[in-house]
């Protein structure tokens, strides 16, 4: 006769069974290491979720979920994506057969999802300035269509206009500098209506980080957080020389746009137009051409020493301050997620983005959805 135990586990603290080989139809058996064979938020392939003194991946500790692990990166011009998955807080690697959770695949990107982008684009510092720091570990990602480097470290250049390669039209599609952009790509802002964008322009300058991740088996979604700076606040708003960040979803949830899952609350996409530029100087937020003003309630003080700051007296530029994407996600699938930078319309005027403490969750996200975080000083 079957037996039924709450929680899977026998009172002689064994796993047990029902008789049948997935009591808990989670694709795991008890030969297979499940633990918890009737509870099917209990298995190998488990995010073991922290703190709730629960093993949920059967691996004989509970809470044991690695968080931080960039430790091992000891320069900011480190090339290894693997490395970048580890920068944001991904310290679980997986294979094709293992079938645990964790990265699959890391790698640098263009827009369009091509391999080969300029390294000065991407970059893993311990710091954005001294009023950044990273939101978990000692690193953060940073990704740029200028340099992704902070004004003290080797090869800075001024995100005026720091160009991944040459200025000659066929030297940058050789280079790839200029790349096409994804299909449906570039979005128009809502907020900006009329403004034109080509729809076959293409991408000047893109940076991008591509994971392949087999989701764990009772994650219901997975949140991020970015800080985005761009150099065309005030001078370009509305216009279309408007730089993008994009974090593409594939498969993506109904509601996301062309994969797209981060936006403001007014559903523009996260760019120089986007409602949370918050980090600016509220007297030029006050006065921006064409009528559209910004409140900066942030003030400027996270643009210190990192280029976007009032360095060339012409005052400072923007940023949007901490912002987190949660979005839904099936349990056990394999999920793309593309997070690429790129100047639109020319190659200068340059926009970069942050990005540290991926996780997952057991719980539900509505949305996908973007929206600002305090983080503690």
């Amino acid at each position: 006769m079957p037996t039924l135990n709450i929680g899977g586990v026998s009172s002689g603290g064994g796993p047990v069974s029902c008789g049948f080989p997935d009591c808990d139809a989670d694709g795991f058996t008890v030969e297979q290491g499940d633990l918890g064979d009737m509870d099917p938020m209990v298995n190998p392939g488990a995010y073991d979720v922290p703190a709730n003194g629960i093993d949920e991946d059967c691996n004989g500790v509970a809470d044991d979920t690695v968080t931080a692990c960039d430790h091992v990166i000891t320069d900011v011009a480190d090339t290894d994506p693997n490395n970048a998955a580890r920068g944001i807080g991904l310290c679980h690697f997986a294979t094709e057969t293992d079938r645990r959770w964790g990265i699959l695949s890391a790698a640098y990107v263009f827009a369009d999802g091509k391999h080969g982008p300029d390294p000065i684009g991407h970059g893993l510092p311990n710091d954005f300035g001294p009023n950044v720091s990273p939101l978990e570990g000692q690193r953060l990602l940073v990704l740029s269509s200028g340099t992704a480097r902070r004004p003290k470290d080797k090869d800075y250049r001024s995100p005026m206009g720091a160009q991944h390669g040459p200025l000659d039209p066929d030297l940058m599609i050789a280079t790839g500098e200029l790349t096409e952009l994804p299909p449906g790509f570039p979005i128009e802002s809502p907020a900006c209506p009329g403004v034109m964008l080509l729809p076959d322009a293409p991408a000047y300058d893109a940076a991008g980080l591509e994971l392949t991740i087999r989701v764990p088996t009772n994650a219901r979604s997975f949140r991020f957080k970015f800080n985005f700076y761009t150099y065309e606040f005030p001078g370009y708003i509305c216009s279309a020389f408007n730089d993008f960040f994009l974090a593409l979803q594939d498969p993506a949830p109904p509601e996301a746009l062309l994969g797209n899952i981060s936006f403001d609350s007014q559903n523009n996409p996260v760019s120089v137009n986007n409602g949370y530029l918050e980090v600016c100087d509220p007297a030029i937020g006050a006065t921006m051409p064409g009528g559209k003003t910004f409140a900066c309630a942030l003030g400027t003080d996270q643009l210190t020493d990192t280029g976007f700051d009032d360095i060339d007296g012409a005052g400072s530029h923007a940023a949007t301050g901490w912002l987190e994407t949660a979005s839904p996600v099936e349990p056990g699938s394999i999920v793309k997620l593309r997070l690429v930078v790129h100047d639109m319309s020319d190659p200068v005027l340059d926009s970069t983005v942050l990005i540290d403490q991926f996780e997952f969750s057991t719980e539900p996200a509505m949305g996908p959805v973007t929206t600002p975080v305090e983080v503690p000083k």
